[in-house]
């Protein structure tokens, strides 16, 4: 999981794990919101109704879900479970709070925090990216303070001074945790051997 604030580079950096990296795949969310401009269901997110993501919740079907200013943002689970058993490596990028549901139930998953060099850096690129009320950059600062607090809980710290340095480091770790012996991985290669 990639977590970190807002303008930290979270997408920009899965772009490149992408172009770097085979047999991974990024885990597409599901919201209750509307799709905007030309978002594309099961592309962009999956784009279900209030009340299919409630039966969700009530299936456990999610992996992690909050409610986000009215509407619902989660991960499916099946789609994440379906792709890890066929050995591929689910990316999912997602909030803290999101990234440490999930933690709780896979002990196993890998929390990476991408963050800006500084504060002052968010900030200008917060601003810079002009998508933004100067409102809504105060509202997504202050929210990255408390998600900066949760740090500690996370497996790596990525800092995202350089682009191109940023992608390298997060390849690092998939590959070095590509290396950890997992005991399912043991005995089938075991078995094989």
């Amino acid at each position: 999981m990639i977590s970190g604030p807002s303008g930290s580079g979270k997408g920009t950096v899965c772009q490149g794990l992408f172009k770097e990296l085979a047999n991974l795949q990024l885990s597409i969310s599901a919201t209750s919101r509307k799709p905007r401009g030309a978002e594309q269901h099961g592309v962009d997110y999956y784009f279900l109704t209030q009340e299919q993501f409630e039966l969700m919740i009530a299936g456990n079907k999610l992996l992690e879900w909050a409610d986000v200013y009215g509407n619902y943002y989660g991960t499916p689970q099946q789609p994440v479970v379906d792709a890890v058993n066929l050995g591929v490596d689910v990316i999912l990028e997602i909030d803290v709070q999101g990234a440490l549901q999930v933690k709780s139930k896979y002990a196993d998953s890998v929390l990476i925090f991408l963050i800006p060099p500084s504060r002052a850096e968010l900030a200008r690129r917060l601003k810079n990216r002009g998508t933004d009320s100067s409102g809504d950059v105060e509202h997504r600062l202050q929210w990255a303070e408390r998600e900066i607090k949760e740090i500690r809980k996370y497996d790596y710290l990525v800092i995202n001074d350089d682009l191109v340095d940023a992608v390298q480091r997060v390849c690092a770790i998939i590959t070095a945790e590509r290396c950890r012996p997992r005991l399912f991985d043991i005995d089938l290669f075991l078995q094989n051997y």
